[in-house]
């Protein structure tokens, strides 16, 4: 046998001994952990346990069972319905290793009876991943068990298998649940999460080796998703993928980022969501306006400013933007949080396009992060011709960009906006959207050029349709207004220009005018998507 082979034997025969040493029958536990999170190198939590004592510990072992840590706790409070002391919360630096065992409670170096162990995975951003603890009433260890805290990890074998009663009494105690797979696939029973649809706290979180999901249960539409299968909520589940994209589409994502110049920084992944009812049958999740946040491990560390999410189209072999922001992680290469409302395949590419003639112009810095994201085009590949002025079809287009909507979702019923043209189908997503209006004839009138009360209008209804739009009252438009000398020049749209001062979306073409009737340029068009990016906290800059 190779010296690897036998290695790996003894790691895994190692890990079984770690195990069974250190998680106990439960039944009866009198010790336990809740409130878990191993974040880069440090482990936080609360222990509790009958036992009160000033020189109370709690031990770390990394997973080959070697002692790596102890922290001292202290008493906090008494829980008078279970009869525990609950310890103030700690923090112990335990190292970086995939997940680490804690033990409790210790009392001057000998371990209370009934002491409970617990597997914490490290967080790789997706929030709580504690694998067990759990006291009184059954519980932990690697199986996320319950417990008078509940639970925040329940491990998914490769089937995909999910036990309703287990996810639904997970959710009576946590707002937020993790799933982690050892496959590529979940499948969630609706049943389990049909009673808090209406919570806007709880939330699905799901995870396995290439990537997580992060979903809040309030943007599930069950009842309409079992309508369309023709079953009821019982027996809908939901079916979860992420999965790393086959060699084709792999080939297919290098080549088109190539093609723009640019690099892929991390796998193509398929992330998918739908309804499965009998006999296989699956529809689509209709997620709305509600984006769903992705995270993909990064292959190589990027510049923020020239990275992007995008989204992979097999059919025709091009990339779109996906907002994304991205975080540091332990492994130096990062993490990109992708968000949007559909399913698809999606990667991380890194650019670093610029056109020649804005060297020095006001707009550089705003048109060069749009275009390395995919959302601008220069007019040709070396020019974007920052002060020319934009029709509103262009603008239009640049919005739908903005917010990563589906093109292909209809037709809009504007009658001068013909099927053939090359912004019939932009148009089309941001009247769906609710973004644009026609003129009361039915016309859209999609190559006038577009004024910055227009522009200012688009870009609230995209920070609305995005959940970014702050409120502004009558006296609060007033006051924003106030100082404009020309306020009054504003034909229909006080409160949605005053709303994008107020969001830092717009400024005055001075310090006392507004040039609401002006029209607006493709600097200008470029630097109020900027701003909504970063108001809907859609970039990272």
């Amino acid at each position: 046998m190779k010296p690897a082979v036998l290695k790996k034997t003894a790691q895994v025969t190692v890990l079984m001994l770690i195990i069974t040493v250190l998680v106990p029958v439960l039944a009866f536990a009198a010790t336990g952990f809740k409130d878990l999170k191993y974040s880069n190198d440090t482990v936080t939590g609360v222990v509790y346990s009958d036992v009160n004592d000033v020189h109370a510990q709690v031990y770390a072992y990394d997973p080959n069972g070697n002692r790596v840590a102890v922290t001292n706790v202290t008493y906090d409070t008494y829980d008078e319905v279970n009869k525990l002391y609950i310890y103030k919360p700690f923090t112990v630096t335990a190292g970086v290793y995939d997940s680490v065992y804690l033990r409790g409670l210790y009392v001057n170096g000998v371990e209370v009876p009934g002491a409970v162990s617990a597997q914490v995975y490290r967080d790789t951003g997706t929030g709580g991943n504690t694998g067990g603890g759990g006291c009184c009433s059954g519980g932990g260890g690697g199986g996320g068990g319950g417990g008078i805290w509940g639970s925040e990890t329940l491990y998914v074998n490769s089937d995909g298998s999910v036990d309703a009663d287990q996810l639904k009494n997970s959710f009576k105690d946590r707002d937020k649940v993790t799933l982690k797979l050892s496959g590529d696939i979940a499948l969630i029973p609706a049943k389990a999460l049909v009673d808090y649809v209406t919570n806007s706290k709880k939330v699905l979180v799901i995870v396995n080796n290439n990537g997580s999901y992060s979903i809040p249960i309030n943007a599930l539409k069950l009842k309409d998703l079992a309508s369309k299968l023709s079953v009821t909520t019982d027996e809908l589940k939901l079916k979860v993928t992420i999965a790393k994209a086959n060699d084709a589409t792999k080939d297919g994502v290098d080549k088109a980022a190539k093609a723009l110049g640019g690099t892929v920084a991390s796998n193509a992944v398929d992330f998918d969501i739908v309804g499965l009812g009998k006999d296989q049958k699956t529809a689509a999740l209709d997620l709305g306006n509600n984006y769903i946040s992705r995270i993909l491990p990064l292959s190589k560390a990027v510049d923020s400013s020239k990275a992007t999410g995008v989204l992979y189209n097999p059919t025709t072999g091009k990339l779109s933007f996906v907002p994304a922001v991205f975080s540091s992680s332990t492994d130096g290469k990062g993490e990109a949080t992708l968000k949007r409302n559909g399913s698809s395949i999606y990667a991380v590419i890194e650019m670093n396009k610029t056109f020649s003639d804005i060297n020095g112009h006001w707009a550089e810095s705003y048109v060069k992060l749009l275009a390395n994201k995919l959302v601008v085009d220069g007019v040709t590949d070396t020019t974007f011709q920052p002060e020319r002025n934009i029709t509103r079809a262009e603008f239009a287009a640049l919005v739908v960009r903005a917010l990563g909507l589906d093109t292909n979702s209809g037709s809009s019923t504007f009658k001068d906006v013909a099927a053939s043209e090359w912004y019939a189908s932009v148009v089309a997503a941001a009247a769906n959207a609710k973004l644009v209006d026609g003129y009361e004839d039915g016309t859209f009138r999609p190559n006038a050029t577009i004024n910055r009360e227009e522009l200012a209008a688009m870009v609230v209804r995209a920070l609305n349709y995005a959940g970014a739009k702050p409120d502004v009252s009558a006296d609060k438009q007033t006051q924003l207004l106030a100082k404009f000398k020309d306020a009054s020049k504003i034909v229909w749209a006080k409160n949605e220009i005053a709303t994008a001062i107020d969001a830092g979306i717009i400024d005055g073409m001075t310090d006392d005018t507004l040039g609401a009737r002006d029209t607006a340029t493709r600097a200008q068009s470029a630097t109020m998507l900027k701003r909504l990016l970063s108001k809907a906290s859609f970039i990272n800059n």
